[in-house]
């Protein structure tokens, strides 16, 4: 399937030694500890108890943690645009000598304040929609197949937000 489809995604799905081949070479290999043994389970990306998990990893997990890294990359793209564009206009003014806009510790604190504490909040507590309307509903997973939370429109729209 690979080499007939090249652009296209790959997930396999076993629960046996047997799988173990076609596991690591899909994109994604899901692994499902079965009465086979632990061998599928430990070569997998992702590794479920039974087949009806499933479907909650990937309606709900899959999708939400497509949108949230998404999400995540254009964020830091973001901050680091609003962080060096200052720095860069200010060695226009200061004839590019080399002297500091930021004092070092602010660079670090800037970091934790504006990196760590807004995405370790927003991956705790966002969710779009409630569980149950995820699995009634598979048409919201298609944003991943759209490509709705990522691409170079929305790189340049949060691009323009930050220079704004």
């Amino acid at each position: 399937m690979k080499d007939r489809f090249p652009k296209k995604t790959t997930l396999s799905i076993g629960d046996g030694a047997n799988d173990v081949n076609m596991i690591t070479t899909a994109h994604v290999g899901v692994g499902i500890s079965g009465l086979e043994g632990q061998q599928a389970a430990r070569s997998a990306d992702f590794a479920i108890g039974q087949f009806r998990f499933l479907k909650p990893l990937l309606f709900i997990h899959g999708r939400e943690a497509y949108r949230r890294n998404s999400y995540l990359v254009l964020y830091n793209f973001y901050k680091n645009i609003i962080f060096v564009l200052p720095q860069y206009w200010f060695g226009f003014s200061s004839a590019f000598s080399g002297q500091k806009l930021y004092e070092a510790w602010l660079y670090q604190l800037y970091n934790v304040a504006f990196t760590a504490f807004p995405i370790i909040w927003y991956a705790l507590f966002d969710q779009q929609y409630e569980r149950d309307r995820l699995l009634s509903k598979p048409g919201l997973y298609r944003i991943g197949l759209r490509n709705e939370c990522f691409g170079t429109r929305l790189f340049w729209q949060w691009f323009f937000y930050a220079t704004a």
